[in-house]
């Protein structure tokens, strides 16, 4: 048999429904491929393999390794969010993405680094296709830890880009699904109309999986070939000139397997208006992370980066006018976008510039993301090649708000072209 740490998680569950493989074995393979990587990837905040040996409950994740980004609640392991402030906190109870989780029968193997409160400061995480360079942000250790072999699948949150660059940079499948879709019940606000939870695994199939059991709704099977092939919107969007040129080259070469492969391809730029998202989101961002993070700022200011300091700062100073005027603009292009798409099934679009930037000070633009998480929208990066230094590069998918299961699908579809 091969390694199981190298297992899908739907695979993994077939084999222990099968009993080829135990709940045991499986826990100690993520084991000991953490313990191989771990000094040199620093995937995880906090790690205790002591808390893991309960025996997992029944259910459709049961038995099965989760890993848990630093700004969910855990009862049974601190929850820091990334930053000093917080170390060695214990809290009461679990969020509510992990309680379901669990009772589901997952086995959370610990907490994964987040940047600070998910924002940008980076943690101590490597990208393991080379630790000379970042896994991405916020979600780092989650997106690292997924590619590495930690664990089949990990929970992770996007405000901006936090899934979606991560799991391109990693070369793993990210799915942002639509904006409420998980309960954030016990999750470490950043961003109240924004923050989204969002799954990291190594198919499209196990991120449907998961979101689907810890959302309460069913995403359908991405694994089931559908009566047709897509309608694509190939869309550069508002971002096109921060695109490096392996990004250009494979949108054009994405645009040409897939027509090949007998998708119906067009070019489809948003409209003007949307233009103003760029604008509007860090506003917004910024103004609701000040309010999020008061006590924090006012209480500790002294243990928060000079980065996040200077962006709670202005947004505190943001007048409020102009954050109900970011956020009403936000209201009207949700309700615009399907017009926007009109004839559509799903949109193509990167999913960050280029190949993982050198370096852990810096985890990436989220440039072709912020958009996307403005509108609510779900959104699937699929590992789609490698760029001029051997690193992964990930194709976006987007679909409409709500139209979980579809965009899902048509993402597999996307990687089966692309393979």
């Amino acid at each position: 048999m091969p390694d199981p740490a190298d297992f899908t998680a739907k695979e993994a569950a077939r084999h222990l429904r099968e009993g080829r493989l135990t709940p045991e074995a499986l826990r100690e393979a993520c084991l000991a491929r953490a313990a191989q990587h771990e000094p040199r990837l620093h995937v995880y905040a906090h790690f205790d393999p002591e808390v893991i040996t309960k025996k997992p409950m029944p259910g459709p994740l049961s038995g099965l390794p989760l890993g848990v980004k630093d700004v969910f609640d855990t009862a049974d392991m601190p929850s820091a969010y990334g930053s000093p402030i917080w170390r060695g906190h214990r809290p009461r109870a679990d969020a509510a993405a992990i309680a379901w989780a669990r009772a589901a029968g997952a086995v959370v193997m610990g907490k994964t680094v987040t940047t600070e409160f998910a924002y940008r400061h980076p943690g101590p995480t490597a990208n393991p296709h080379d630790p000379a360079r970042t896994p991405g942000g916020s979600s780092s250790g989650s997106a690292a830890g997924v590619a590495a072999g930690y664990f089949p699948f990990a929970l992770g949150t996007q405000t901006a880009g936090s899934v979606i660059r991560p799991a391109a940079y990693c070369g793993v499948v990210g799915f942002k699904p639509s904006f409420g879709t998980i309960n954030r019940a016990g999750l470490k606000p950043l961003s109240e109309s924004l923050d989204t939870i969002g799954v990291f695994a190594r198919s499209v199939g196990d991120c449907a999986l998961l979101a689907g059991t810890l959302g309460g709704r069913a995403l359908g099977d991405p694994d089931r070939k559908p009566e047709r092939a897509p309608r694509i919107g190939l869309c550069r969007s508002l971002s096109w000139s921060q695109a490096a040129p392996e990004t250009a080259a494979l949108l054009a070469e994405a645009a040409t397997r897939l027509a090949r492969a007998g998708a119906s391809i067009e070019e489809r730029e948003l409209p003007e208006p949307f233009t103003a998202l760029a604008e509007a989101h860090p506003v917004v961002m910024n103004a609701e992370a000040a309010r999020a993070l008061a006590w924090e700022l006012f209480t500790h200011p002294a243990q928060l980066s000079r980065a996040l300091t200077e962006r709670l700062t202005a947004g505190m100073a943001a007048a409020p006018e102009g954050l109900f005027a970011a956020r009403a603009t936000m209201r009207k292009l949700r309700a615009a976008f399907p017009a926007a798409v009109e004839g559509l099934d799903i949109l193509l679009t990167p999913a960050a510039p280029g190949e993982a930037p050198r370096g852990l000070d810096f985890t990436g633009d989220p440039a072709f993301n912020y958009l996307w998480t403005s509108l609510h929208l779900p959104c699937v990066t699929v590992p789609a090649g490698k760029g001029p230094n051997g690193m992964p590069l990930g194709l976006q998918i987007v679909g409409r708000f709500d139209d979980d299961a579809a965009t899902l699908g048509w993402a597999e579809w996307v990687r089966q072209a692309m393979t």
